[in-house]
């Protein structure tokens, strides 16, 4: 056993005659319960003491102080199973992984390895250690499957039928549009119909793709109608754009559409073998891809995608994809070999194409055009992929044409592993009410949304609570908390006014300002509250200007004063480091002292275990140092130039648009609390589709 923080051990008369916290057994399955063990020796009751202070320490995000607690409390008790796993719990929130995953295990071994608890924290554990960086889609060479699919039918009764395209929500679900049926409908995460959409008095007619503008317009291609619909970001009707025929910006059988970072919008023309652009407002600007020397033209124009002045275009009968500038000039054929029948194109946050491909899903690198596999879906004479997206949970939506269902495609590790679920908080104010804070993540620490009152079970030592509400989910949130760190080296001193432009610029981006924090030698916060009369921008302009700059300033520390500010707040939330950052990409640019006491690692985990991003500023014309560039890809941040063309305001925006795996739900508890002295047990457990998860934590009452 490792030496262990010894402490002062206050004594409270009323604990002599308390019943015992620490438990060998609960609920049958190795859960904690309210069982005692023998004895009312003082140790027990000192270390009972200690993990109660640990305990509400931890529920109010005083993790430092929890982890003192708990390492006193284990000096009275050592080897107590349940210390150990909250001994780990307040480390992995901290930032400490590896000391956590060594905590977990010994409260593994206390527990027992075959029972609930002992197989919890090992999977937790597991989890943990083969958690990689925070992409959008794995870098790796997992292969995805069939994980369960939207039914088109309940019994005889047809949902919808014949599905050509999917637009992934931000709640998780997605539009799917239903050819045959003649309209579009929201599928929620479970698989349920949320709403119906069939467009204006005369209908859709043979709806075919939809795709989203940036401001969150919808736009339906009608094969057999010869038009585009506009639509809101609610799937409501506005106008038509273009019209039946084979004159400009008209149509014969419009099929994929996509819209590129300026707004325009490109429509494959399949009937006039074309593309047409249009403007945000709809107006035509041009067609191409018709018959020109050097290009034979299309035989089967059908998926298209837009991306960096490119516009990528597939072809069936031909069996490739050619590429063109945003203005129509022929480039080439960009893949010509390894196609069988390439219909969908869509781009992913990280610049791959994604490709549907008969009855295959294909990965697709535009700079290399290396091709991957990344799952199949059936057999090629009975499937036909029409549609193809990444959903926000990170599963393949495959439109399944011949079937005439959605199908959903996960990593196949996934499909094992299940959810990582982490019970935050647990408020027991108003017991026997109590609201309970739930994470929920996948193996790759990617938020789940879209989850609802079904989803959750909660159970108090193996029974059903009571009267469980489902008080909302934080992806419905638009509202965001930042925390501001401010570079007080000699580096920055000159540039006082950049500083105060910066901090302009994030109070503009409308997010709440939680707090400003001098990176000084000894970091500080700096006052926010204005002058009487004077805006929070003045005050933030002020504190940008002040603070005391020294070669010895402590990044470490002060990003841990500001992360720390931000844990009671929003759920999306975000450090925003500014700093010059003038150094080259493979050296530090935070200074001799930038990890005296906290190493990157463990910053980086801090941030992201406690689903806090962190983006960086920068002033001058430096590019930011490896150390800052792996803070931002390690917690989903982003490095921003202070001056760059569009500005920092729209990035530090999209942080109140971020998924967000937190949810909040209340319940009534049963439970004997012995006048507010016993240790009360709380499992949660998450089930979506074929994957589930589950934790367990506990709580104290208030003292009666």
């Amino acid at each position: 056993m490792k030496n262990r923080l010894p402490g002062l051990f206050p004594l409270l008369l009323f604990l002599f005659a308390a019943p015992l916290l620490f438990p060998q057994a609960g609920g049958g399955n190795g859960t904690p319960g309210l069982d005692g063990i023998p004895g009312e020796d003082m140790n027990t009751v000192r270390a009972r003491e200690e993990f109660r202070i640990g305990v509400q320490a931890y529920h109010r995000f005083a993790f430092n102080e929890a982890i003192l607690s708990f390492e006193r409390a284990l000096s009275f008790r050592p080897g107590e199973p349940l210390i150990l796993d909250w001994l780990g719990r307040s480390y992995y929130r901290s930032g400490f992984e590896e000391t956590a995953l060594r905590e977990w295990e010994l409260a593994g071994s206390g527990y027992g390895l075959a029972t609930g608890m002992g197989i919890l924290l090992a999977s937790k554990a597991e989890t943990v250690r083969n958690r990689r960086t925070y992409l959008p889609v794995p870098n790796d060479e997992i292969r995805y499957i069939e994980s369960g699919r939207y039914p088109s039918k309940n019994g005889d009764i047809v949902l919808y039928s014949q599905p050509t395209a999917v637009l992934p929500a931000g709640d998780g679900g997605a539009w799917v549009v239903a050819y045959g049926s003649n309209e579009i409908i929201k599928i929620d995460v479970n698989g349920i119909i949320r709403d119906r959409k069939r467009g204006p008095i005369n209908g859709f007619d043979r709806p075919y793709d939809l795709v989203q503008g940036s401001d969150g317009r919808l736009y339906l291609s009608e094969f057999r109608g010869g038009r585009v619909s506009v639509l809101s970001a609610q799937g409501d009707w506005q106008f038509y754009i273009g019209a039946k025929g084979r004159g400009p910006g008209q149509f014969m059988g419009p099929q994929n559409m996509a819209i590129d970072e300026e707004g325009y919008l490109y429509v494959a023309d399949y009937g006039n073998q074309r593309i047409s652009k249009f403007d945000p407002a709809g107006a035509f600007i041009l067609s191409f891809g018709v018959r020109i020397p050097g290009f034979e033209g299309f035989k089967s124009l059908t998926g298209l995608a837009a991306r960096n002045g490119i516009i990528y275009a597939a072809d069936t009968i031909a069996r490739c994809i050619y590429s063109f500038d945003k203005n129509g000039a022929y480039q080439g054929v960009f893949i010509r070999e390894g196609l069988e029948s390439p219909e969908d194109l869509c781009f992913l946050e990280d610049g791959r194409l994604l490709a549907a491909d008969a009855n295959r899903v294909l990965l697709i690198d535009t700079e290399t055009a290396i091709m991957r596999e990344l799952g199949v879906l059936g057999n090629p004479g009975r499937v036909r992929i029409t549609g193809v997206d990444f959903d926000k949970n990170g599963n393949v939506l495959a439109a399944d044409f011949k079937t005439g269902e959605v199908a959903i495609m996960t990593r196949m590790e996934d499909m094992a592993s299940g959810f990582f679920v982490q019970i935050d908080r647990v408020v027991s104010d108003n017991f026997p009410l109590l609201e309970v804070e739930i994470l929920v993540q996948d193996r790759l620490r990617r938020p789940i949304v879209g989850l609802g009152a079904g989803n959750f079970l909660l159970s108090e030592q193996g029974r059903t609570v009571g009267e469980q509400n489902f008080l909302g989910a934080s992806y419905f949130s638009e509202r965001s908390d930042i925390a501001v760190l401010v570079e007080r080296s000699p580096a920055t001193q000159g540039m006082k006014d950049d500083l105060a432009s910066a901090l302009r610029d994030i109070s503009a981006a409308g997010a709440r300002i939680v707090s400003v924090v001098s990176a000084e030698e000894q970091p500080r916060k700096e006052s926010l509250v204005p002058e009487t009369g004077s805006t929070p921008s003045v005050a933030l302009e002020a504190a940008a200007r002040g603070g005391a700059y020294s070669p010895r300033w402590r990044f470490d520390l002060g990003l841990r004063l500001a992360a720390t500010d931000l844990l009671p707040g929003e759920k999306k939330r975000a450090v925003v480091f500014v700093g010059s950052s003038l150094s080259g990409p493979e050296s530090s640019t935070l200074g001799s002292f930038g990890f005296e006491y906290y190493a990157l690692s463990e910053l980086a985990a801090y941030l992201a275990n406690n689903s806090i991003a962190f983006y960086a500023v920068t002033l001058g014309g430096g590019r930011p140092g490896a150390d800052i560039q792996y803070l931002c890809d390690e917690t989903g941040g982003k490095v921003l130039s202070l001056y760059r063309n569009e500005g920092i305001v729209p990035e530090i925006k999209t942080l109140a648009l971020k998924a967000s795996g937190y949810y909040t739900l209340s319940y009534r508890s049963s439970l004997p609390t012995d006048f507010g002295r016993a240790y009360l047990p709380l499992d949660a457990e998450v089930y979506l589709m074929e994957k589930s998860g589950r934790d367990s934590t506990g709580y104290f009452p208030p003292l009666e």
